[in-house]
């Protein structure tokens, strides 16, 4: 069986370096995935308010038959619960958890600060175990360490081989403050994939050019939540723990850095989020 990987965040919490993503998965394909997952190994589990199947993760969860506490379930509030009273806990009721073992502010939008303090006061209650930020930018992630009392602890964002993030991870170095990489294959673009240097290290440690990345992640440091519905992708995304790439394979995945996102936020993007009020108490 795998061994999985930690990391220790900034309040001491130990969290998982390799998990499963739900972006994009219906109710019914985050259910399975997640059981599939816990299966398989994986212990970290990441979720949303907008991808709308927080409450069939719950239910994976318990299905799973694996101990909640044994579970590191992170998910995010959205923009337009930043103002919400309640928006933590009826994240706890649709997840029917009684903690979040993470939780995120998910886009610099609408009114973040009050999001964070939000999540602050739940953190402060024990509701959840650490906080931390998604998709913001160094002079925002500067701005909420300017006025929090509970200083955010990770910080998940679009990294991969083609956007390696080099500044922004040396600031939050600094910060004591976790990098983990949604699109950590780079949204399946297969010139990213193929790269030769994968190429050529998957054949020579018996592995796919995919774990080969995922491998690169965790020893640079990055927490990886590849997604996937396929079973046999999900065991395969985990199936990470019995190789490590030299210091010189690590040197020439770093140079093919090409600072390039797929993902670009605008003004009109943010603004619109902050507008956008996800189904979440229609889920199934």
């Amino acid at each position: 069986m795998s061994n999985q990987t930690y990391v220790k965040l900034n309040n001491g919490v130990e969290m998982p370096m390799a998990g499963i993503g739900t972006f994009m998965l219906s109710p019914d394909e985050a259910e399975n995935s997640v059981i599939s997952a816990l299966q398989a190994g994986y212990r970290l589990i990441d979720t949303a308010n907008a991808y709308v199947n927080e409450k069939a993760v719950g239910r994976a969860m318990k299905k799973s038959g694996v101990a909640r506490e044994e579970i590191f379930l992170e998910t995010k509030l959205w923009p337009s619960f930043y103002e919400q009273e309640d928006a933590v806990e009826k994240t706890l009721e649709r997840l029917d958890t009684d903690y979040i073992d993470l939780l995120l502010i998910h886009q610099p939008s609408g009114n973040y600060i009050a999001g964070y303090r939000l999540m602050e006061k739940a953190y402060k209650e024990g509701k959840v175990k650490a906080i931390g930020l998604s998709n913001f930018t160094g002079p925002q992630i500067q701005e909420i360490l300017e006025v929090c009392d509970v200083k955010p602890t990770v910080l998940q964002t679009e990294v991969h081989p083609y956007s390696q993030e080099k500044e922004l991870k040396e600031f939050l170095e600094k910060e004591e403050i976790v990098i983990q990489a949604w699109y950590p294959l780079g949204h399946g673009d297969k010139a990213l994939i193929e790269e030769q240097v994968f190429t050529g290290l998957a054949s020579k440690y018996g592995k796919s050019n995919a774990q080969i990345i995922l491998r690169w992640h965790m020893q640079a440091g990055n927490i990886v939540i590849p997604g996937s519905k396929n079973p046999e992708h999900i065991r395969d995304n985990f199936d990470l723990f019995d190789f490590a790439l030299t210091e010189e394979e690590m040197a020439q995945i770093a140079l093919i850095n090409k600072d390039k996102r797929y993902y670009h936020s605008t003004p009109e993007m943010l603004e619109g989020y902050a507008k956008m009020v996800p189904p979440v108490d229609e889920q199934k």
